[in-house]
């Protein structure tokens, strides 16, 4: 039988440990091809990100064009990047990095993605795993670009799982909810992949350890370094991640999700976000599309997001396993 041909992605991305874990995933798997890499502001800065993302496909000896997007958020004022979480890296505060040579492509964020979509339409996904500012900033350069792209897959949000930086908003979302509320309010094929999964799959720091000896790669050797950093934290909130290190999957599955829907349980509706306020950056379900609610903001007109409610883990980490510890790293 003919195997598909791999999906394109654009990965808009703040690397950050579970970037970097979901960008070496997406390299690993057969099915996706990477076609660019877009930067923001998020876990780190953006000059930072872009740094990074660099770093990582160059150790991983790929050329993929990697573009610096957006420094802040659109209105509200930008936040210092949570060091504690990720390291001041991004990356668990490497102790040397090796020399590379890649380069930035020229142009912004926002730019490259509407020339992609315009060069390849209907031909690229657009996996989005930080702040919304590039692809919000996109939209405004090009407001027909969800008919140019093919899809919309977005980590971040929640809607029954309590958020990460208020009782009810995820940090993606929170960082500049007036670009989220763009991106969640335009006419795009767009599936939120939120805490609501990613709280359900830990990835354990002992399968990186064993990653890392396998491959015997610096890639997978930066990885587990950074992801060791990262599990201290999270063992440090959660009482069961401290019997067992290891850190939540939250932008893997997103890419999880690209290459294994069927993993997913998903509840569809119209999403709108807090912009104001103590709930600033909550993502709102309307699950009950047959009222016409009087509050303002809400109405049958407004586009279809299909929300991850469920997630079956234990096959999600077996597909990531398989994958990372397959053949594809070159010395």
């Amino acid at each position: 039988m003919k195997s598909k041909a791999p999906r394109k992605v654009i990965y808009d991305t703040d690397p950050g440990v579970d970037d970097a874990m979901a960008l070496y995933f997406a390299l690993a798997h057969p099915g996706v091809d990477i076609v660019g890499i877009t930067t923001t502001f998020g876990n780190v800065s953006v000059d930072q990100a872009a740094t990074n993302a660099l770093y990582l496909t160059a150790i991983a000896n790929r050329s993929i064009p990697v573009t610096k997007g957006v420094k802040t958020p659109w209105v509200k004022p930008g936040e210092a990047p949570p060091d504690f979480i990720h390291g001041a890296d991004g990356l668990g505060n490497l102790p040397s990095r090796a020399i590379t040579t890649n380069t930035l492509d020229p142009r912004s964020s926002a730019q490259f993605i509407v020339d992609m979509a315009r060069a390849q339409p209907g031909e690229i996904t657009l996996v989005a795993v930080g702040p919304l500012g590039n692809l919000s900033l996109a939209l405004k350069l090009d407001p027909e670009l969800p008919t140019l792209l093919r899809e919309v897959i977005i980590m971040g949000g929640t809607v029954d799982e309590p958020g990460n930086v208020s009782p009810v908003a995820e940090a993606n979302i929170w960082n500049d909810p007036h670009a989220a509320d763009a991106v969640f309010s335009a006419p795009w094929k767009l599936t939120m992949v939120g805490l609501d999964v990613t709280h359900r799959v830990v990835t354990e720091l002992a399968f990186f350890k064993k990653l890392a000896e396998h491959h015997g790669h610096i890639a997978t050797d930066t990885l587990h370094h950074a992801v060791a950093f990262y599990s201290t934290f999270y063992s440090g909130l959660h009482k069961h991640l401290a019997l067992n290190p290891g850190c939540f999957a939250h932008d893997l599955l997103a890419f999880v999700y690209l290459v294994a829907p069927e993993l997913f349980k998903l509840e569809t509706g119209s999403i709108r976000v807090a912009t104001e306020g103590i709930a600033q950056g909550q993502t709102m379900l309307n699950r009950r599309a047959y009222i016409d609610y009087p509050q303002a903001g809400w109405g049958r007109h407004l586009p279809q997001t299909d929300v991850c409610m469920e997630v079956d883990a234990p096959a999600c980490l077996a597909l990531f396993e398989q994958t990372m510890l397959s053949d594809w790293l070159t010395p």
